[in-house]
């Protein structure tokens, strides 16, 4: 389990070149560094399921950006709350 604090990055991964699949990782996060926020729980994979497959389940966290750092628009102390999980972040 990934701690409330710790930073992690967005895997810059495009499952999506290789054929059917259903993600939930919003392209302009993969690769993108934030912080954890909280932990949400641990829930079935929605990639699985989409495609009618039993699901293993995975730990959801609430993740921070800086969104300057996403966007570049310079305005101070703007964040940008997302839920992702486990398997798309990893320990900077």
């Amino acid at each position: 389990m990934i701690a409330a604090g710790q930073r992690v990055r967005v895997r810059d991964d495009w499952p999506e070149t290789r054929g059917p699949c259903h993600i939930r990782t919003p392209h302009y996060l993969r690769g993108a560094t934030g912080t954890v926020q909280r932990h949400l729980g641990d829930f079935p994979n929605p990639e699985d399921l989409a495609f009618g497959r039993k699901a293993r389940r995975l730990s959801l966290y609430h993740v921070v950006f800086d969104a300057s750092s996403l966007w570049g628009d310079g305005k101070p102390k703007a964040e940008i709350l997302v839920e992702l999980y486990e398997p798309w972040l990893e320990p900077v």
